[in-house]
C-alpha cells in the first residue's frame, strides 16, 4: 500500500523504489526486534545479511515497477503536475490551488 500511495502521489522510478526498500528493511527489523523473534542484524553472518538485503531489494524494486506502471495509467501525479507549471527547484512556488492540479494535466478525476 505504501509504494502504491507513493506512485499515485507522483513519487515514481528507481529513487522512490530505493526509498521504499529502506522503509521495508527498517520496518522488518523493528518488528522482528520488538517481538523478540529476530536478532539484531549486526549479529548475523554477512552472508545472511546479504541474502536478506538482496531479497528485500528485489521485492522493493519489483513492487515499485508494478506500482509505477499501474499509477502511470492515471497520468501524472499531483507532484508531477505541480512541477510542470514551473520546472526546476524553486523555493518561491507554493502548493497549487485545488482545481489547478487537474487543469495542468487536462484530466479530471
Amino acid at each position: 500500500m505504501l509504494r502504491s500511495t507513493m506512485a499515485q502521489a507522483g513519487l515514481r522510478g528507481p529513487w522512490a523504489s530505493g526509498m521504499f526498500t529502506v522503509v521495508r528493511l527498517t520496518s522488518d527489523q523493528i518488528l522482528e526486534n520488538a517481538t523478540g523473534v529476530g536478532a539484531p542484524p549486526q549479529t548475523w553472518p554477512r552472508s545472511e545479511q546479504a541474502v536478506d538485503v538482496l531479497h528485500k531489494s528485489v521485492y522493493g524494486f519489483v513492487t515499485g515497477a508494478v506500482a509505477d506502471a499501474l499509477a502511470a495509467r492515471d497520468g501524472a501525479g499531483p507532484g508531477q503536475r505541480h512541477a510542470a507549471l514551473r520546472p526546476g527547484r524553486r523555493s518561491d512556488v507554493g502548493p497549487l490551488p485545488r482545481g489547478a492540479a487537474h487543469a495542468v494535466s487536462g484530466r479530471r478525476r
